[in-house]
């Protein structure tokens, strides 16, 4: 994948790129994100109840994890382009049966652990949309308050 200029900077500022986008409400809440080149789940927990806006746990995903989420978003991009007005939605059950065999082998990963990081995210979006990839958003982490 070649970079972008704008890429090349958000790299050199400290951010990490998303690689797979979980969960969207109102704004980017759980997914898989490059921090320092080890791929972490983020899930934006207190988001939903008003708390800290940007506060995250954060926890490494494994190389197994990783391999399962990566074929899983490959899918989603696929289905994403393919998609016409008024598809169903692909997490719903029975839309692609290889799509949810995934989700069930991932649930057990996807759930924070007890000793999961908080940390606050800056979010960028470069415009670029989902790839096979990742996507055109990009995090950059600091210590919660």
């Amino acid at each position: 994948m070649a970079e972008t200029s704008d890429e090349a900077q958000l790299i050199a500022d400290g951010f990490g790129r998303v690689l797979v986008e979980l969960e969207w409400y109102d704004g980017l809440r759980v997914g898989l994100v490059d921090i320092n080149g080890q791929p972490h789940y983020f899930d934006g927990y207190g988001q939903y109840l008003g708390d800290e806006a940007d506060e995250y746990r954060v926890w490494p995903a494994s190389p197994a994890a990783v391999e399962l989420e990566r074929e899983q978003w490959a899918i989603y991009v696929d289905w994403n382009e393919r998609q016409g007005a008024g598809a169903p939605y692909l997490g719903q059950a029975g839309i692609d049966a290889r799509y949810d065999e995934l989700d069930a082998q991932l649930a057990q990963y996807r759930q924070a652990p007890a000793d999961a990081r908080r940390l606050a995210g800056e979010l960028r979006y470069t415009g670029a949309g989902h790839r096979v990839e990742g996507t055109g958003y990009w995090f950059r982490w600091r210590p919660s308050r």
